[in-house]
């Protein structure tokens, strides 16, 4: 009994590492589970007491359950059986293929996550890039909602900043869940992006199996009452002008919604602008046919030179934020209301005649998104520009006709987010950001734009173009 044994040095290792993963799984990992849990719950608590729009069950239900509800939702069984059938492929291979595009949808919402580093990372990046502004906010409007009732965000899409910009100041009433593209499928942005509850979608996909479950799970998300955020646009707008609404979420939406049974969908118009669009140049060159692709290591290299640029101008103090980012909230849109209006129950009708109300509806909402997007000083000065490219102007005379586009645009109901007492200031500002882009050109105290850069000077100027063809009142 009091013998020696010698065994190897691995074999002692290996021996030391099974009991250190036991007192792990034992005594240490439920010890921090719990502690994280507590804490979570501490942050979900207090955070949900000011919230004008809880956080819902459904967004902290665990995702594995969220999954296997999708999975084996009634439309979605009865597909594969379907699928199976029609392809003469085993059942157990198609329940495998939805299973992975149901891991690959559902996100992995973690409240902690959202409000304690994506709130904080959202608010830093927003404030250090530009000034952040909210226009028309009214506070009655969302305290209006039923309070039951799904609110959704529909928005325009001018810069991949509004994930960020509507997401921090969205933090302060409720939580949103985004539909995101293949593009932020890469690691860690993938994992970070699903801890915020967004869901990633694949635009291109023509596969109706795929399509099924995205529609399952959105539908199933919003009867549960999820906040939501849509870009009605479907991708950034490439001129400045708003694009024609891609109707698929939004349908999604009401394709199952019971008029007299489902809570209520309230679709809130939200405008956004920037007085600079850190992708403007890019987007612009889309447009072009004949443009030379970039390659990726060159976008790669521009990206870094940015970044590693404006980390030395904030060290150095000589960092200046790119003028305003503005948000404007516009008046509400309820789906019971529209259904009844229209003497329609979408969950009854055949795919035709509900694409036709669901198009109606989009284009009001789009209607009311151009009606609200906040005019900067930058597209102001832009729309100058263009109409006097033939005439060099003096900075007195830029100004004098911003003022005159002012009051004429004012005049005609826009939101023009220039305030009076720093007007001229906000117009010179305006003048020289896009001086000193080399958009306009100065010469001997005249400005006039760019002939290679009028494409630019569009895009900006195009924000205000719903206003323009608008008859003036007077």
């Amino acid at each position: 009994m009091t013998g020696q044994i010698t065994i190897s040095i691995w074999f002692f290792l290996f021996l030391v590492i099974i009991s250190a993963l036991a007192v792990l799984d034992r005594i240490f990992i439920p010890s921090v589970r719990w502690f994280l849990r507590r804490r979570i719950n501490r942050v979900i608590d207090e955070i949900g007491s000011r919230l004008d729009i809880e956080i819902k069950p459904f967004q902290l239900t665990k995702r594995q359950v969220l999954v296997e509800r999708l999975v084996y939702d009634p439309k979605v069984i009865a597909a594969i059986q379907t699928y199976a059938q029609k392809e003469a492929t085993p059942r157990e291979v198609v329940q495998a293929k939805v299973l992975r595009y149901a891991k690959e949808i559902v996100p992995s919402f973690n409240a902690y996550l959202y409000f304690r580093l994506g709130y904080w990372l959202a608010k830093k990046i927003a404030r250090r890039l530009y000034m952040v502004h909210v226009v028309l906010t009214d506070d009655a409007q969302l305290n209006a909602v039923y309070p039951d009732a799904t609110v959704v965000f529909v928005m325009n899409h001018r810069s991949n900043m509004d994930y960020i910009l509507v997401a921090f100041l969205a933090a302060e009433r409720t939580t949103l869940s985004y539909a995101v593209g293949e593009w932020a499928k890469i690691w860690p942005l993938q994992t970070l992006i699903k801890a915020m509850g967004a869901y990633f979608v694949r635009r291109r996909s023509r596969d109706p199996l795929y399509r099924l479950v995205l529609e399952r799970y959105v539908h199933m998300a919003t009867k549960e009452g999820v906040c939501q955020a849509v870009f009605l646009e479907g991708r950034l707008s490439r001129d400045g002008r708003l694009q024609p609404p891609k109707l698929g979420l939004i349908d999604y939406m009401l394709r199952s919604f019971e008029l007299e049974k489902d809570r209520d969908i309230i679709f809130i118009p939200v405008g956004i602008n920037y007085d600079r669009t850190l992708e403007d140049r890019s987007l612009v060159r889309a447009l072009d046919p004949e443009a030379e692709k970039r390659s990726l290591w060159f976008v790669v290299k521009t990206t870094s030179w940015f970044i590693w640029r404006s980390i030395v101008l904030m060290i150095s103090s000589r960092w200046q934020r790119y003028g305003y980012a503005c948000v404007n909230f516009g008046p509400h849109v309820s789906a019971r209301q529209f259904c009844r209006q229209n003497r329609v129950n979408l969950s009854e009708v055949d795919r035709e005649t509900r694409f036709g109300y669901v198009e109606k509806l989009c284009k009001q909402l789009m209607n009311s998104i151009e009606q609200v997007i906040p005019i900067l000083p930058v597209s102001l000065v832009s729309m100058v520009m263009l109409e006097s490219v033939e005439q060099p102007l003096s900075a007195f005379e830029v100004e004098a006709h911003v003022h005159d586009l002012i009051d004429v645009l004012e005049a005609r109901g826009a939101t023009v987010h220039v305030s009076g007492r720093s007007r001229a200031q906000n117009i010179l500002t305006a003048l020289n950001t896009l001086r000193l882009r080399r958009i306009v050109i100065e010469s001997e105290g005249l400005y006039r734009a760019d002939p290679k850069h009028i494409d630019v000077l569009t895009y900006y100027a195009n924000a205000i173009v719903y206003w323009r063809q608008i008859p003036n009142p007077n």
